[in-house]
């Protein structure tokens, strides 16, 4: 078997699983909500091996340009996973609040789950991690605006208006991220990178080869992109009626999307993590955050505007409160540019919270 050929067999499965969940999707349909279940858990499986080589070769393309803009490719290339899952199941998917959970599991998982067991298992092996506090302080108030202005502020728009509302949305998130664009890649990119000691090892976050041709990442991003596609379109139809009538939580299948986005990112994080380069860690979580808000929103944002159906983004109180204890948290953690267990542990504690509630359902 050639190398290229084996390199992929993770996708080659995704493939062969997207071609039976469309073979069989309506024999499972029609043996019960436990087989509907089963094929959606296996085609979930087969989503996250899709997703991580579309991870793999983002990350091949992050090393060749090195940071800020390796971050960003890694970020971006889960926000499209995330929203190509999220725009085929919100069209089959009749829960209002699909987005807003969705979106909110994603911000829990980054922050919360994905830094704080970085920031746990790092410091627990090298004490206190160094990192650009720049990086922290500006992805955190983007993060708290963005999450402000698209997901607090609705509960006070008349549902009349929602569409004058939710084009400002749009343009007020393109503007948020075109600016962030410009300081990440510009004037202010140190501000998102880190100069390690030339005694630390040279070891990157990435174990990706960095001489396979940019082509073949790029055609291969595209590639998987697509069978994320095909098996989501499968998989939304089985989870939503293996879900019915289950009693499952209502934001199952929220958290269930956010958790196959962010399955590469946390590999990926805990590799940086415990080869002491917090830097990537604070970029990859809080960046991963920020992007999933303020490029989700918007995205969905036009699709309501397009088909005239709105959705609720307003966060439940619950919602509002474990947002705001996680940045209140997070400002107070990162602001003297080092991470310890003791700061890990407080954000998993946090993410285990998020858990315990989504489990009962609140």
């Amino acid at each position: 078997m050639p190398v290229s050929v084996r390199s992929e067999f993770l996708l080659l499965l995704a493939v062969l699983a997207a071609v039976a969940g469309l073979y069989l999707e309506h024999e499972l349909l029609a043996a019960g909500r436990l087989a509907a279940l089963a094929g959606a858990g296996l085609l979930v499986v087969a989503i996250v091996m899709a997703s991580m080589r579309v991870a793999h070769h983002a990350e091949v393309l992050a090393a060749k340009v090195g940071d800020p803009y390796g971050t960003m490719i890694l970020t971006l290339s889960a926000v499209v996973v995330e929203v190509v899952i999220l725009a085929i199941m919100m069209g089959k998917e009749s829960s209002p609040t699909l987005v807003r959970d969705t979106i909110y599991s994603a911000v829990m998982l980054d922050v919360n789950g994905i830094l704080g067991l970085a920031a746990l298992l790092g410091g627990l092996k090298h004490g206190e991690q160094p990192y650009n506090d720049d990086s922290s302080r500006t992805y955190s108030v983007m993060i708290l605006t963005a999450m402000g202005i698209s997901m607090v502020v609705p509960e006070f728009v008349p549902a009349a208006k929602w569409h004058y509302y939710s084009a400002f949305t749009i343009v007020a998130m393109i503007t948020l991220y075109a600016l962030f664009l410009r300081m990440q890649v510009g004037v202010h990119s140190y501000f998102f990178s880190y100069s390690y000691p030339k005694r630390a090892p040279r070891k990157t976050a990435s174990t990706a080869p960095r001489n396979d041709p940019v082509s073949v990442s790029i055609a291969t991003l595209v590639v998987g992109v697509i069978v994320i596609g095909v098996l989501a379109e499968v998989m939304s139809g089985l989870l939503t009626e293996g879900l019915k009538g289950s009693g499952a939580p209502p934001a199952m299948a929220a958290i269930v999307v956010a958790a196959i986005s962010a399955a590469p990112e946390i590999m990926t994080a805990m590799r940086a993590a415990l080869a002491n380069r917090m830097q990537a860690v604070v970029n990859i979580a809080l960046g991963a955050s920020l992007s999933t808000v303020i490029l989700t929103v918007p995205v969905m944002e036009a699709i309501a505007l397009y088909t005239g159906q709105p959705f609720v983004m307003a966060m439940s109180p619950v919602q509002t409160v474990m947002v705001a204890i996680t940045l209140i948290v997070a400002a107070i953690n990162l602001n003297d540019g080092e991470t310890n267990a003791i700061e890990g542990m407080t954000h998993f504690v946090l993410f285990s919270t998020f858990v315990m509630l989504s489990v009962l359902g609140i």
